[in-house]
Protein backbone atom coordinates (compact mmCIF):
# COMPACT_ATOMS: atom_id res chain seq x y z
CA UNK A 1 0.00 0.00 0.00
CA UNK A 2 1.65 3.43 -0.68
CA UNK A 3 -0.88 5.55 1.51
CA UNK A 4 -0.80 4.53 5.31
CA UNK A 5 -3.00 6.13 7.81
CA UNK A 6 -0.29 8.10 9.66
CA UNK A 7 0.85 10.26 5.75
CA UNK A 8 -2.83 11.35 5.06
CA UNK A 9 -1.31 14.48 7.05
CA UNK A 10 1.35 15.07 5.02
CA UNK A 11 1.19 14.03 1.47
CA UNK A 12 4.12 13.20 -0.59
CA UNK A 13 3.62 16.30 -2.54
CA UNK A 14 3.85 18.07 1.01
CA UNK A 15 6.92 16.57 1.69
CA UNK A 16 8.38 17.69 -2.11
CA UNK A 17 6.90 21.17 -1.22
CA UNK A 18 4.82 20.79 -4.73
CA UNK A 19 1.28 20.96 -6.16
CA UNK A 20 -0.73 18.12 -6.46
CA UNK A 21 -0.98 18.74 -9.80
CA UNK A 22 3.27 19.52 -10.54
CA UNK A 23 4.49 18.44 -13.53
CA UNK A 24 7.72 15.53 -13.79
CA UNK A 25 10.01 18.66 -14.13
CA UNK A 26 8.63 20.22 -11.31
CA UNK A 27 8.62 17.29 -8.67
CA UNK A 28 12.44 16.52 -10.20
CA UNK A 29 13.74 20.04 -9.18
CA UNK A 30 12.09 20.27 -6.21
CA UNK A 31 13.31 16.32 -5.39
CA UNK A 32 16.90 17.43 -5.88
CA UNK A 33 16.85 20.58 -3.73
CA UNK A 34 15.67 18.95 -0.83
CA UNK A 35 18.50 15.61 -1.30
CA UNK A 36 21.17 18.42 -1.79
CA UNK A 37 20.03 20.23 1.33
CA UNK A 38 18.97 16.82 3.60
CA UNK A 39 21.85 14.21 2.36
CA UNK A 40 23.64 12.46 5.11
CA UNK A 41 26.73 12.64 3.87
CA UNK A 42 26.74 16.31 3.96
CA UNK A 43 25.45 16.54 7.48
CA UNK A 44 28.30 14.93 8.35
CA UNK A 45 30.40 18.02 7.35
CA UNK A 46 28.13 20.27 9.56
CA UNK A 47 28.20 20.36 13.44
CA UNK A 48 24.68 19.92 14.33
CA UNK A 49 23.30 17.77 17.15
CA UNK A 50 22.77 14.47 17.06
CA UNK A 51 19.08 15.05 17.19
CA UNK A 52 18.84 17.07 14.71
CA UNK A 53 20.47 15.01 12.32
CA UNK A 54 18.38 12.35 12.96
CA UNK A 55 15.36 14.43 12.31
CA UNK A 56 17.18 15.00 9.18
CA UNK A 57 17.53 11.81 8.18
CA UNK A 58 13.58 10.79 8.67
CA UNK A 59 13.54 13.98 6.76
CA UNK A 60 15.41 12.64 4.11
CA UNK A 61 13.90 9.36 3.91
CA UNK A 62 10.49 10.76 3.28
CA UNK A 63 12.03 12.79 0.34
CA UNK A 64 13.32 9.53 -0.82
CA UNK A 65 9.73 7.42 -0.82
CA UNK A 66 7.95 10.44 -2.00
CA UNK A 67 10.42 10.68 -5.10
CA UNK A 68 10.14 6.79 -5.63
CA UNK A 69 6.31 7.28 -5.78
CA UNK A 70 5.90 10.51 -7.67
CA UNK A 71 8.48 9.74 -10.37
CA UNK A 72 6.88 6.83 -11.72
CA UNK A 73 3.92 7.86 -13.81
CA UNK A 74 1.81 4.22 -12.57
CA UNK A 75 2.97 4.39 -8.92
CA UNK A 76 1.90 7.91 -8.93
CA UNK A 77 -1.45 7.69 -10.08
CA UNK A 78 -2.33 5.02 -7.63
CA UNK A 79 -0.82 6.82 -5.38
CA UNK A 80 -3.52 9.87 -6.13
CA UNK A 81 -6.46 7.52 -6.04
CA UNK A 82 -5.61 6.49 -2.95
CA UNK A 83 -5.19 10.30 -1.57
CA UNK A 84 -8.53 10.92 -3.13
CA UNK A 85 -10.33 8.05 -1.85
CA UNK A 86 -8.63 8.93 1.97
CA UNK A 87 -10.19 12.33 1.66
CA UNK A 88 -12.97 11.32 0.61
CA UNK A 89 -13.57 8.78 3.57
CA UNK A 90 -12.58 11.38 5.79
CA UNK A 91 -15.45 13.83 4.34
CA UNK A 92 -17.82 10.57 5.38
CA UNK A 93 -16.53 10.01 8.66
CA UNK A 94 -17.22 13.43 9.53
CA UNK A 95 -21.04 13.38 8.42
CA UNK A 96 -23.32 12.46 10.81
CA UNK A 97 -26.46 11.77 8.43
CA UNK A 98 -27.42 12.09 4.90
CA UNK A 99 -30.89 13.91 4.50
CA UNK A 100 -32.93 14.82 1.86
CA UNK A 101 -35.18 17.84 0.93
CA UNK A 102 -37.95 15.35 2.32
CA UNK A 103 -36.68 14.96 5.53
CA UNK A 104 -36.35 18.93 6.52
CA UNK A 105 -38.34 20.77 8.21
CA UNK A 106 -39.76 24.12 6.12
CA UNK A 107 -40.68 27.40 7.60
CA UNK A 108 -41.64 30.59 5.77
CA UNK A 109 -39.13 32.96 6.35
CA UNK A 110 -40.64 35.93 4.05
CA UNK A 111 -38.32 36.02 0.96
CA UNK A 112 -36.69 32.81 1.79
CA UNK A 113 -37.78 29.52 2.72
CA UNK A 114 -35.85 28.39 6.00
CA UNK A 115 -35.14 24.33 6.29
CA UNK A 116 -34.33 22.98 9.34
CA UNK A 117 -33.58 19.58 10.48
CA UNK A 118 -32.96 18.17 14.22
CA UNK A 119 -29.47 17.38 15.35
CA UNK A 120 -29.19 14.85 17.75
CA UNK A 121 -27.44 17.27 20.24
CA UNK A 122 -31.44 19.05 20.14
CA UNK A 123 -30.18 22.25 18.14
CA UNK A 124 -30.67 22.28 14.43
CA UNK A 125 -28.68 22.10 10.55
CA UNK A 126 -30.35 24.73 8.75
CA UNK A 127 -30.24 26.58 5.30
CA UNK A 128 -32.29 28.78 3.47
CA UNK A 129 -33.29 28.77 0.24
CA UNK A 130 -31.30 31.92 -0.87
CA UNK A 131 -28.59 30.30 -0.23
CA UNK A 132 -29.50 27.07 -2.04
CA UNK A 133 -30.28 29.22 -4.85
CA UNK A 134 -26.68 30.92 -4.87
CA UNK A 135 -25.76 27.09 -5.21
CA UNK A 136 -28.17 26.75 -8.71
CA UNK A 137 -31.07 24.80 -6.51
CA UNK A 138 -34.57 26.95 -6.85
CA UNK A 139 -36.74 25.33 -4.17
CA UNK A 140 -40.36 25.18 -4.88
CA UNK A 141 -42.94 24.32 -1.79
CA UNK A 142 -46.46 22.62 -2.52
CA UNK A 143 -47.66 22.32 0.73
CA UNK A 144 -45.63 20.37 3.04
CA UNK A 145 -43.88 19.36 0.03
CA UNK A 146 -40.63 21.00 -1.35
CA UNK A 147 -39.07 19.90 -4.57
CA UNK A 148 -36.30 21.29 -6.75
CA UNK A 149 -37.57 23.36 -9.11
CA UNK A 150 -35.34 23.47 -11.92
CA UNK A 151 -34.76 20.18 -12.93
CA UNK A 152 -31.85 20.67 -15.19
CA UNK A 153 -29.41 21.07 -12.23
CA UNK A 154 -27.18 18.37 -11.71
CA UNK A 155 -27.43 16.40 -8.43
CA UNK A 156 -25.49 17.86 -5.37
CA UNK A 157 -24.87 18.32 -1.81
CA UNK A 158 -24.19 20.50 0.99
CA UNK A 159 -22.97 19.97 4.14
CA UNK A 160 -24.57 21.44 7.23
CA UNK A 161 -23.00 22.33 10.75
CA UNK A 162 -24.94 21.94 13.59
CA UNK A 163 -25.74 25.04 15.31
CA UNK A 164 -24.28 23.57 18.70
CA UNK A 165 -22.26 20.96 18.09
CA UNK A 166 -19.36 19.51 16.02
CA UNK A 167 -21.77 17.36 14.18
CA UNK A 168 -22.53 17.74 10.42
CA UNK A 169 -24.97 16.67 8.16
CA UNK A 170 -25.23 16.15 4.33
CA UNK A 171 -28.33 17.51 2.15
CA UNK A 172 -28.53 15.58 -0.84
CA UNK A 173 -30.09 17.52 -3.36
CA UNK A 174 -31.27 15.66 -6.05
CA UNK A 175 -33.96 16.24 -8.83
CA UNK A 176 -35.18 12.82 -8.12
CA UNK A 177 -36.78 14.31 -4.74
CA UNK A 178 -39.25 15.75 -7.06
Amino acid sequence: MLLEKDDIQETHYDVLNVKEDANYEEIRASYRSAVLSLHPDKLLKSSETPNSNQTTGERFLKVQKAWEILSNSSSRSFYDNELQNSRRDDLAAEVAEDLSLQDMIAEDAGEALELFYQCRCGDYYSIDSLELQKMGHSLLREGSRISILNVDTLPGSVILPCGSCSLKARLVLSVDDN
